[in-house]
């Protein structure tokens, strides 16, 4: 989930659909909401945002050092015009990119993948067995051939992936990929897809790779 921080409706709408047409979820934040939010919203729910996204709004350069108190998620802001001591200026509060306006979505997915494979120390994939799945959106391969997904199975399996070795719960995964704020989906809608991309990784791998246990959630196993 991209957290989206901009006093204008406008501005944050047109981002939220261009990352939900991506299968990505999004929640859009006024800035003079943000230091309360920040400071209230619990570890599970920090640990489904992926990155937040700064618009030209007053004050914007005290709001990294509130995220970087809570979170390592990438913080990437949108000018809407060019200022070298602008940029400079925001560099040195902390953030890992700006950009200037207009840019596609695709774009800023890329850099947030790129940001995240320089402090991970990942190579844009993680492979788990015969299991290759890549973390920029590209459909996951199983023995080098491509296994096609929905958008939201896929989001799915990046997610379990990228918490490879500890167990994420339904709510997690929820929060993750329909974001914290979205009251018009159940949340069993994860046991739906999660139950066909089971099916789907068992048909081509020979074995269901997710593991799963009661009250305790998913993890992402090699056989």
């Amino acid at each position: 989930m991209y957290i989206i921080v901009d006093d204008r409706n406008i501005v944050a709408g047109g981002y939220a659909s261009g990352f939900d047409r991506e299968g990505v979820s999004t929640a859009g934040i006024d800035p003079t909401e943000f230091k309360d939010w920040i400071g209230k919203v619990s570890d599970g729910d920090m640990r489904a945002v992926e990155a937040f996204l700064i618009g030209d709004c007053n004050n914007r350069e005290v709001l990294p050092k509130l995220i970087r108190e809570r979170s390592t998620a990438p913080v990437l802001c949108l000018n809407d015009r060019q200022s070298l001591d602008e940029t400079l200026g925001l560099f040195a509060a902390g953030v890992d990119d700006v950009l200037r306006k207009p840019v596609h979505v695709r774009e800023i997915l890329a850099r947030v993948g790129a940001i995240n494979r320089r402090a991970l120390g990942e190579q844009g994939h993680v492979t788990i067995g015969d299991l290759c799945v890549y973390l920029d959106g590209r459909e996951p391969e199983v023995k080098g051939v491509a296994l096609p997904l929905p958008r939201r199975e896929c989001r799915i399996l990046e997610y379990l992936v990228r918490n490879r070795g500890r167990r994420v719960t339904k709510t997690q995964i929820f929060n993750a990929v329909y974001g914290l704020f979205d009251e018009n989906v159940d949340e069993n809608v994860v046991e739906s897809h999660i139950s066909k991309l089971r099916k789907k990784l068992k048909h081509r791998l020979g074995y269901d790779p997710i593991d799963s246990k009661r009250y305790l959630g998913y993890c992402i196993e090699k056989r």
